[in-house]
C-alpha cells in the first residue's frame, strides 16, 4: 500500500495526509524494530532512534543486558513474528536456533510433580537474545524506509498537550556534554525503549498527563550462565530441565539449548533467595533445588562466561489505554507499555503480536486509526501475558505492588487453576491445555471448555513420575 493511501495516527484527520510523513520510534529492541516495520507501510521514512550503536553480528549490546540471559520465543511469538517477516522462523533454525517440544524434550517439575514426558503439543525457539535480534535487524533494516540514529538518545518531546510534533535528542556519551540538543519533527513517536522509559516524565514537560502505572513484584532475582556441550549431551533424550517454582518453594532452575551448540543455565528465587553469581554460590544454589537433577549436569558442564545476574523482574503496566489528558501522534510498545515477570518467557513473543495488532490496527477499513484506538490495540495485545504473570506471581510470598488487590471473586478462580496445574503433570489433554495458555497460544477460557472442566473437577488424580523421566514417553 502507497504511504499516502493510508492514514497514520491521529486525533485529528486533517493532520494525517502531509506530503510526506515520518514516524519515529525510539529503541532499537525487538519490540522496536517490528514496529519500524509496520509503520513503514504507513510512513515515508520511518527512524529508529537507538542509544547504542547496532553490532554487526549476533553479540551482545550493553543496552541489552537481558541478552545475556536464557530467552525463548513461544509459538504464538513464532506465529507472529513469520505473519509479520514471512520466512523468517526459517532463518532463524538455519542460524542455529534450537526448537524445543514440550513436554516431550523437557524434564519439568512444576507445582512439586514431575511431569508426563508425552507428545510435544507447542514448542519454543530457544536461541539466544543476541542472536534474535541480528535476525530480526538484519530482515527489519533492509527497508529502504526505514533509518537509524545510532548512538542518539532522546531527551524529550515536541509538542504540547494536544500534539507531539516529534522528539529531542544528543549524542550519547561524553560528546553529549558539549553539544546542543537536537530536534527530529515527526508526524507519529512510538517509544519502544522498554521498562525503564522516560515517557511518562516526557509527556509531563509538555503539559500532557502521564499514565498510571500498575506495579506487582516478587523480588525475583536470577543469574545465568553458558556452557559448552558436553560429548553425552548430543546422546541424551532430552533438550531441557525445567524447576519451576511456587509459592512453596521459592527456588527455580531452567536448562536449555543455544545455538553453536552451546547450553544455558537460570537459576531463580524469590526476596529473600536471591542466586548468588560467584561460581562456589551458584553450584551451592542449584543443590537446594528441589531434586539434584540440575546440580549434576551442571557439576559436569564447562562454563563459558561469566554468571550474570538481573534484578528487575517486576511486573510493570502502564495505562496509556485509559482517558487522560494525552496528546495524539505518541503511542508506546513493547515493555514501555507492558513488562513482565522474565521467568514467563513472554516478552519476545508479546513484542511480535504486539506488532501485528499495530499493523492490524492501522489497516482497519472499519475505524480511523486514532491515536487511543491503536494504543488500545497495543494494549489488549498484552492482556493475556499480563494476566498469565501477574496471575501468577500475585500468590508468591511477599509479593509487593499497587496490581495486588487481592478480591473475593478470584478465590474461586484461584482454587480451579491451582486443581489445574495439580493434574497438569499427569493428564495429557489437561496439561495441552495449561501448556497452550502459557504459550498464549490459547485464551485462559479454554482452561475451562466440559471436557477439561470435567476432568479438573471430577477426575482422580492423574499418576505422575515419581523422579525426574529423563526418557520421554513413546506410547
Amino acid at each position: 500500500m502507497e504511504a499516502q493511501s493510508t492514514p497514520l495516527t491521529s486525533d485529528t484527520p486533517e493532520r494525517t495526509s502531509p506530503s510526506a510523513r515520518h514516524a519515529v520510534v525510539i529503541g532499537g529492541s525487538t519490540a522496536g524494530l517490528l514496529a519500524a516495520h509496520v509503520l513503514a507501510s504507513h510512513a515515508d521514512t520511518v527512524t529508529i532512534v537507538e542509544r547504542d550503536r547496532f553490532p554487526d553480528g549476533p553479540e551482545h549490546r550493553s543496552g541489552l543486558p537481558q541478552d545475556r540471559h536464557t530467552h525463548v520465543l513461544l509459538e504464538s511469538g513464532q506465529r507472529a513474528l513469520e505473519a509479520l517477516l514471512p520466512g523468517i522462523l526459517d532463518t532463524m533454525r538455519e542460524e542455529g536456533s534450537p526448537r524445543v517440544g514440550m513436554p516431550s524434550d523437557v524434564v519439568q517439575w512444576q507445582g512439586g510433580r514431575w511431569f508426563r514426558r508425552t507428545a510435544a503439543t507447542t514448542h519454543i525457539l530457544t536461541g539466544s537474545r543476541p542472536l534474535t535480534d541480528w535476525v530480526v535487524r538484519r530482515r527489519v533494516l533492509s527497508n529502504p524506509r526505514i533509518r537509524t540514529l545510532q548512538g542518539m538518545e532522546v531527551t524529550g518531546l515536541l509538542g504540547d498537550a494536544r500534539r507531539v510534533r516529534g522528539v529531542r535528542l544528543r549524542e550519547r556519551g561524553a560528546a553529549a556534554l558539549r553539544q546542543d540538543v537536537r530536534t527530529l519533527e515527526a508526524d507519529l513517536v512510538l517509544d519502544a525503549t522498554g521498562r525503564s522509559s522516560h515517557a511518562p516524565a516526557w509527556l509531563a514537560a509538555i503539559g500532557a498527563e502521564p499514565p498510571h502505572e500498575e506495579l506487582l513484584e516478587t523480588g525475583l532475582a536470577y543469574s545465568t550462565r553458558f556452557y559448552r556441550a558436553r560429548d553425552d549431551d548430543a546422546n541424551a533424550d532430552f533438550r531441557g530441565i525445567y524447576v519451576v517454582p511456587n509459592p512453596t518453594q521459592p527456588r527455580g532452575g531452567i536448562l536449555l539449548p543455544m545455538e553453536g551448540g552451546r547450553w544455558s543455565v537460570i537459576l531463580s528465587g524469590l526476596r529473600g533467595c536471591e542466586p548468588p553469581t560467584d561460581e562456589a554460590g551458584f553450584l551451592a544454589f542449584a543443590a537446594e533445588l528441589p531434586h539434584p537433577v540440575l546440580h549434576d549436569w551442571l557439576l559436569e558442564a564447562e562454563p563459558e562466561s561469566a554468571i550474570h545476574g538481573f534484578r528487575k523482574t517486576a511486573n510493570l503496566r502502564r495505562r496509556y489505554d485509559r482517558p487522560g489528558r494525552r496528546p495524539a501522534g505518541f503511542l508506546a510498545t513493547g515493555e514501555a507499555l507492558c513488562a513482565f515477570n522474565p521467568v514467563y518467557g513472554q516478552g519476545l513473543s508479546v513484542s511480535a503480536f504486539s506488532a501485528v495488532a499495530l499493523r492490524d490496527a492501522l489497516d482497519d477499513p472499519r475505524q480511523t486509526p486514532t491515536t487511543g484506538f491503536v494504543q488500545r490495540a497495543l494494549f489488549a495485545a498484552a492482556q493475556q501475558a499480563w494476566d498469565v504473570s501477574a496471575g501468577a506471581d500475585k500468590n508468591m510470598p511477599g509479593a509487593r505492588g499497587n496490581a495486588l488487590r487481592p478480591r473475593a471473586v478470584d478465590r474461586p478462580a484461584d482454587w480451579y487453576l491451582n486443581r489445574v496445574q495439580d493434574r497438569a503433570c499427569g493428564n495429557p489433554e489437561i496439561g495441552a491445555a495449561f501448556r497452550g495458555v502459557l504459550s498464549l497460544t490459547e485464551p485462559v477460557t479454554s482452561l475451562f471448555k466440559p471436557s477439561i472442566a470435567k476432568a479438573v473437577l471430577f477426575g482422580p488424580q492423574p499418576e505422575a513420575p515419581s523422579e525426574p523421566p529423563m526418557r520421554r514417553e513413546t506410547r
